[in-house]
């Protein structure tokens, strides 16, 4: 059976900068999205620390263990033996020169511990599943939102989906295995085995003693209200959990980098914003995958459909953090009782924001963007663009700044 081909990521090019003046890089993200491929192409040696045989010299003595291995050197789940974080700290502090190691693992746990010894030795990179755009092989042309801040234009692909090819493409995955080389019923099967695996094995082997059964129905009630701004309360209720639990568990999956919560964004130019955070499934199919949803029963489920088509577009988006010049950062707006509500909010490196709604519509008019006059009204010369993604084919202007986009601009 021929080797696929190497499919280019996003952060390809960061790595290999960063890896070309730094010693250390740990990549981290959600399991099986292509962290070890992608990493291992700057690596001579490869230690994959989930099999017990290569993880057994390092549990004996990972300085030895290291020590005797061509560089650079990649240590694949390094989670599965922790101590080589302490290695690997005292391997840099005694030699500093760039491009040794390479760490890629699936939990963040041990990372952002106060003490953890990686602390000026180790510069993590997040990587999380592919988007549409490195899926259809454009992974080297310019960030979405460095496009839109330097106001540049935004094209659109040959093939510009409708609704239903939207709710396609969200359901294609970000994962690359199913996303690039399987059909509906195999990803579909894909995916429930994953949620399997996380449930029954990832999770324990993280925080012993969960049970699957308890952490699945936690997991499905997060997917059921993804993209959301619920309280803590509705969520455990519906997994028949107690708040106790529900921490745990929510802590749990976001260590594995499955769950996401966006914080919400703050100014002294806003009053009365809500601080509560909006709640994701990192990857849409595995949220639809939870709630053993296909396509036709999405289209027929309007809140189902706007949270589905707002976890894509975060997907899509959150990819590009890393790797953006104009280093943004993701967050939510919302006015306590809902009055106003932005869905997301990039805020850039020197203050500015982009603002976004998103509208399962293909013909967004001015009442669309009533939020974003609302934000750009009140931010005023912080506000570099509004955009109200849609499902529709063209883009046109709704006001100053403010701009309606079909959602396949992304990566167009």
């Amino acid at each position: 059976m021929p080797i696929a081909a190497y499919q280019p990521r996003l952060v390809d090019r960061l790595l290999r900068e960063l890896f070309a003046e730094l010693p250390a890089l740990a990549v981290t993200g959600p399991r099986a999205t292509g962290k070890t491929t992608s990493a291992a192409r700057l690596a001579r040696t490869v230690v994959r620390l989930d099999r017990p045989a290569e993880a057994a010299a390092f549990r004996a003595d990972p300085d030895v263990a290291l020590g005797v291995l061509d560089e650079p050197v990649l240590l694949d789940e390094w989670q599965e033996v922790p101590a080589v974080l302490g290695a690997v700290k005292r391997a840099v502090d005694g030699d500093y020169r760039p491009g040794r190691f390479l760490l890629t693992g699936s939990v963040r746990a041990d990372l952002e511990e106060a003490t953890w010894p990686g602390t000026g030795r180790i510069v993590r990179v997040p990587m999380f599943g592919m988007t549409v755009r490195e899926l259809r092989g454009g992974a080297g042309g310019a960030c979405f939102l460095d496009r839109v801040a330097g106001e540049e234009s935004l094209p659109l692909p040959t093939d510009v989906p409708d609704l239903r090819g939207y709710v396609g493409l969200a359901l294609a995955s970000g994962f690359p295995e199913p996303a690039l080389h399987m059909g509906q019923r195999a990803r579909s099967a894909w995916l429930e085995s994953y949620i399997d695996q996380v449930v029954t094995r990832d999770a324990p082997a993280v925080d012993p003693g969960r049970d699957p059964i308890r952490l699945r129905r936690y997991f499905e009630s997060l997917a059921l209200n993804t993209a959301g701004t619920v309280t803590e309360a509705t969520v455990f209720e519906a997994a028949g959990v107690n708040r106790k639990t529900a921490d745990a568990y929510e802590r749990l999956l976001t260590a594995m980098f499955l769950t996401e919560a966006l914080p919400s964004w703050t100014s002294n130019r806003l009053q009365r914003l809500s601080a509560r955070p909006k709640r994701y499934v990192v990857d849409p199919a595995l949220a639809a995958a939870l709630l053993r949803v296909d396509e036709l029963g999405i289209l027929r489920d309007g809140d189902l459909l706007g949270r589905l088509l707002d976890t894509f577009v975060a997907s899509q988006l959150r990819a590009e953090l890393p790797v953006a010049r104009s280093r943004p950062r993701l967050y939510h707006v919302r006015e306590e009782h809902g009055r106003h509500e932005i869905d997301l909010l990039a805020e850039l490196g020197g203050g500015h924001v982009i603002a976004f709604e998103f509208k399962a519509t293909a013909s967004p008019g001015r009442d669309d963007g009533r939020h974003l006059m609302w934000l750009r009204d009140r931010l005023q010369d912080r506000f570099a663009a509004g955009i109200v993604l849609h499902t529709g084919p063209r883009p046109f202007d709704l006001d100053d700044r403010i701009r309606a986009v079909p959602i396949c601009a992304l990566w167009g």
